[in-house]
């Protein structure tokens, strides 16, 4: 991969003078390449990574696991494309092995997730079964460490 875009992807707020000086160049070639970048839609967007304990966000993720039977001339992409429709729905996958498409979905509470797997995605023509699971605790989110100032040992002590 690029320098210049492993870089952005462990900041992307480096600036452009920060960015020339860990690559050597000049502020308006790593300017030209990142607008080249974004014009190719190589670069999607950006994002922030939110411990969400800290910024006091009461919001729960779940991991969705849904196995489809495939459409006729589009196999699992207008299904796909369906379900990254739904406000709650943070990513969608294909995947191989025991399920077709990983979802990603948050929302307010436990019900509310509830809620959108059996009324929403589980109605969906061709979706044949769906398992979700909670997230508990994020410990490391797209290479950043989270809570890592937390060196307290939460385990319970076992004694025999």
């Amino acid at each position: 991969m690029d320098s210049l875009l492993q870089l952005l992807k462990q900041n992307a707020r480096f600036t452009n003078q920060q960015l020339a000086a860990m690559l050597d160049t000049t502020e308006g070639a790593v300017a030209e390449k990142i607008k080249e970048y974004e014009n190719k839609g190589i670069i999607m967007g950006y994002s922030v990574i939110l411990n969400d304990e800290l910024a006091d966000k009461n919001t729960v993720t779940a991991f969705i696991e849904i196995r489809v039977t495939p459409q006729r001339d589009c196999g699992f992409d207008d299904l796909a494309k369906t379900i990254m429709m739904y406000d709650e729905v943070e990513s969608v996958s294909l995947m191989s092995g025991g399920y077709d498409l990983a979802v990603t979905a948050s929302g307010a509470d436990l019900k509310t997730i509830a809620l959108f797997v059996a009324q929403k995605l589980s109605t969906i023509d061709g979706v044949i079964s769906t398992a979700t699971h909670f997230v508990l605790r994020r410990y490391k989110e797209k290479g950043i460490f989270i809570n890592q100032n937390n060196n307290t040992d939460e385990r319970s002590m076992v004694s025999p």
